[in-house]
């Protein structure tokens, strides 16, 4: 038998019987670096500090303590989307669950195996060693990508499909999406049609869907979708996609039908439940609405992560419904279940004014706006969606001075910065020029100083404060020329006289391409280009893939 000595393992599962038989099946193998946890809650935690090798996580983690009523197919879910989950780690669901709407759930996820209880020794030992081997395979690529070398690691695919030709597919996949990531959607593109040339593959087909939505191709991608989901109707990501794509049509009816088919297939996820959710809103159906965030509430109560935006949901699918009595219900479990959370003032307040708005209590829900609009400005991560609803609400109220504070706050986000030509149009959409006028203003005198204050740090040679006063002002205004080739001289300037650096040089790159698309006949453009290339060639940098 291998040795695996090496190997760190963290055992997932509420009883302590379980989990004494699996750390004694590990022990024969010879694998003694294992941890526990008893409930998803410490699961996060764990994994949060440290990096496993080797995650077994049973599927039903409610017989545990504290937040034990979260299931492992919710804990799978909350460690990809929060990016928790390390490349590195491998995740095996363990489970004697037989109903078929879970087990489909669970798979869609992507865990490395899933092992249906009762197994021995020899059927375990057997999984982890073709997990462990198909990651040595990719252990090359995955430390490129760790020092943030996306290129390199494209190289690194290729290299990987000759040493391994049996995986030559996942290769080309993993090659396919850092392509993507680039926004190199042509080159990824061109990757699925070369492999489903081949044979059909389901992911493959997303991947070529996941292209033409990239680049506004919504009516080709509707009909790869279409006929992915006819051969693979268990393939739940093309539902996820095609409901996005309906949505970017213009089409929310077709949006809530296909998300509706794809809860009835696998009615786990809670992503999907709160998409779901959303899309019936817009679609005039706020019953559905309201089913959906009820579920999404219930099933996110004991994640690490719940998110009070879902109790404003449900209140505002409630009041839609006209059930403002069940909507102050909701508002009140948000007070008493979210106390701690960041955004737990905010989401209230701005709960509150959507009721008291629908009773025609005009006053007390100015006063709730005001108290909404105050706890935005100490609030972490709120959606797009909740703000630009607060701002609606701000100008019903003519609280003018409260919508552009609130617009300009989003402006300003670093994780989600809303741009010059949005934040405008919201205030255009609302029949409000002045405002629009005012907000555009603001917002250009900004980038001025910050153009300015970028001039001044380059003369002075500080090469990586101008890049980020730049990059500030792109955030901005994404779609300004000038802003755009003064962030990527500045970029350029950086890498020539400080070095290569990767993440530097990878995003340079695609300011570049974005350039091209909206300035590539202009000569300052090919100038550009030029000296992005010929830095590359000074520090040897490959500019192929």
């Amino acid at each position: 038998m291998q040795d695996y000595a090496e190997l760190s393992v963290l055992l997932i599962d509420p009883s302590q019987a379980m989990r004494t038989n699996l750390r004694g099946m590990l022990n024969q193998a010879g694998i003694v670096r294992v941890d526990d946890a008893l409930s998803a809650g410490t699961a996060i935690r764990q994994i949060s500090k440290k990096q496993y090798d080797i995650i077994l996580c049973e599927y039903d983690l409610s017989g545990g303590v504290g937040d034990g009523g979260q299931d492992g197919q919710q804990l799978l879910e909350d460690l990809r989307l929060h990016d928790i989950l390390s490349r590195w780690s491998i995740f095996f669901m363990l489970t004697s669950e037989g109903a078929y709407s879970k087990v489909v759930s669970a798979a869609e996820l992507a865990p490395n195996d899933y092992i249906l209880k009762p197994f021995t020794l020899e059927i375990l030992m057997q999984r982890i060693a073709r997990a462990i081997g198909r990651r040595t395979a990719f252990t090359p690529v995955y430390q490129l990508l760790d020092q943030g070398m996306v290129r390199e690691a494209i190289a690194a695919t290729r290299a990987g499909e000759g040493s391994h030709p049996r995986l030559a597919t996942e290769f080309g996949r993993l090659r396919a999406d850092l392509h993507f990531s680039l926004g190199e959607l042509a080159e990824a593109e061109l990757i699925y049609h070369t492999i489903l040339a081949g044979r059909p593959i389901g992911w493959a087909h997303l991947g070529l869907a996941r292209c033409q939505f990239g680049t506004g191709r919504y009516d080709e991608a509707v009909l790869t979708l279409d006929k992915l989901i006819s051969q693979n109707p268990k393939f739940m990501a093309a539902y996820d996609l095609l409901a996005r794509t309906h949505e970017a049509l213009g089409q929310p009816a077709q949006a809530k039908r296909v998300l509706e088919e794809a809860v009835a297939i696998s009615p786990h996820m809670v992503h999907r439940l709160r998409h779901l959710g959303t899309v019936a809103y817009d679609a005039g159906d706020p019953a559905v609405s309201e089913k959906a965030f009820k579920q999404v509430v219930a099933k996110a109560k004991y994640s690490e992560f719940r998110d009070p935006e879902d109790h404003v949901n449900l209140v505002k699918a409630l009041i839609k419904k006209g059930d403002p009595n069940q909507a102050g219900g909701v508002i009140r479990d948000l007070e008493r279940s979210l106390r701690g959370n960041d955004n737990l003032e905010a989401c209230r307040a701005i709960s509150s004014a959507l009721l008291l708005e629908s009773m025609g209590n005009g006053n007390a829900a100015i006063s709730e706006l005001n108290a909404a609009v105050a706890a935005v400005y100490g609030a972490r991560g709120l959606s797009r969606r909740i703000r630009l609803g607060l701002v609606d609400s701000c100008l019903q109220y003519k609280l003018d001075k409260d919508a552009a504070g609130v617009v300009i706050g989003m402006m300003n986000d670093d994780n989600d910065a809303l741009s010059l030509e949005d934040a405008v149009g919201v205030f255009e959409k609302a029949g409000r020029h002045d405002l629009a006028r005012g907000v555009g203003e603001t917002v250009n005198l900004q980038v001025g100083e910050l153009l300015d204050s970028a001039a001044s740090q380059m003369e002075q040679g500080d090469h990586k404060s101008a890049v980020s006063t730049l990059s500030l002002a792109l955030r901005k205004a994404p779609n300004n020329l000038p802003v755009l080739y003064a962030t990527i001289g500045a970029m350029v300037r950086q890498l020539d006289e400080l070095g290569w650096e990767a993440g530097t040089g990878e995003q340079a790159g695609v300011l570049l391409q974005r350039l091209g698309r909206m300035d590539g006949d202009n000569e300052e453009f090919d100038r550009l280009v030029q000296q992005y290339s010929g830095t590359q060639r000074k520090y040897g940098i490959s500019t192929t893939a």
